[in-house]
Parts: C-alpha cells; structure tokens; sequence
C-alpha cells in the first residue's frame, strides 16, 4: 500500500454540509443529490461522501487507509461501531483540514466518475 500524505493534517476549518457540498460541486458533472434524508453532491449515481447529522462528513477509503488516518490523527478522524464495517472514515467537522477535505473528494470523483467522464476531464 501506498501510504497517504500526512501533509494535509492541520488547518481547521468549520466544515458544514453545505461548504462541503459547495466543494464537491466544483468536480466536473458532479450534482446535487440526496442520501439518507442529507443533501450530498454525486456523480453519476454515487455519492462524492456522506453527512451523518450525528458526527458530519462521512469519506469513502479502502480499511488499511481509513486505519492510516485514524492512527495518524484520532483527534480529527475516526470510526464507530456502526460505521466500523464499511470503508470509510469519519471527520470531525471542526479539526478536518480543507485541503485534506478537497483531496479525498477528487479522490472520491476518480473511483466513482463513469469512465467515459474520466476520458475526458482530468482531476
């Protein structure tokens, strides 16, 4: 495994739904959408992230990189029991770092953009 960048842990910001909705919507074809009652952005028909209401932002990754964050910075990232099953790691709305935020959802749009999108936008 590639290990991934540490470079982005730090420089808070207060994160809301709707700032990170406002990022995701700077990806190409990427659309306002719903999941679970939250708005999200999505492209195609998947979801860029998550917003649990309990906890905020929700990204997808791979365990072994969800792992990584959690060991590297258990202040701002983390898991719980219900979400301990799925790829994917929480961030606490108030320490996540923007550019850590906007990297992850670039990296969200590569593994979910149709292939035909990727073909012809580069992010």
């Amino acid at each position: 495994m590639v290990r991934p960048c540490c470079r982005f842990i730090r420089r808070p910001l207060l994160l809301t739904n709707e700032r990170l909705c406002e990022m995701a919507l700077q990806l190409p074809a990427a659309e306002r959408g719903t999941a679970w009652g939250q708005p999200v952005v999505k492209v195609g028909k998947k979801s860029l992230f998550f917003w649990n209401p309990k906890y905020g932002p929700v990204f997808g990754m791979d365990f072994e990189t969800r792992d990584f964050w959690i060991e590297v910075d258990s202040e701002t990232f983390f898991t719980t029991d219900h979400h301990r099953n799925y790829p994917c790691v929480l961030a606490r709305p108030e320490r996540v770092d923007e550019e850590w935020v906007r990297e992850r959802l670039k990296e969200s749009w590569r593994c979910n953009a149709p292939k035909k999108l990727q073909k012809t936008h580069e992010v």
